[in-house]
């Protein structure tokens, strides 16, 4: 039996577009693992250099063009953006400051 990654990627080459998403839900039951395990293997994906992209409006999908690719991206980036306001929140200390001591480029 294939693996849940290589089953994931094969289903998600018939969802090509941000019109053709598929529900992170939908993609648990087609391959039968916990939706919660789904976003794990999309990352496992993304890491391999696979195009997956999606939010949570969207569903998951691959790119049919950079722009796609991009807005994904951007998404990333504000979620990832708004975790480190979180935590220089509950650190009590600066944005600025915090990113400046991870060595982020702004």
């Amino acid at each position: 039996m294939l693996c849940h990654k290589t089953q994931l990627q094969t289903l998600l080459s018939r969802h090509i577009g941000c019109g053709n998403g598929i529900t992170a839900q939908a993609v648990a039951q087609l391959i039968e693992v916990p939706p919660r395990q789904v976003r794990h293997l999309v990352t496992e994906l993304r890491m391999d250099g696979v195009a997956v992209c999606g939010t949570p409006r969207d569903g998951y999908y691959i790119a049919a063009s950079g722009e796609e690719l991009e807005a994904t991206c951007q998404f990333l980036r504000a979620r990832a953006m708004h975790s480190l306001v979180l935590e220089s929140r509950l650190r009590n200390v600066p944005l600025p400051d915090l990113i400046g001591q991870m060595k982020l480029p702004t």
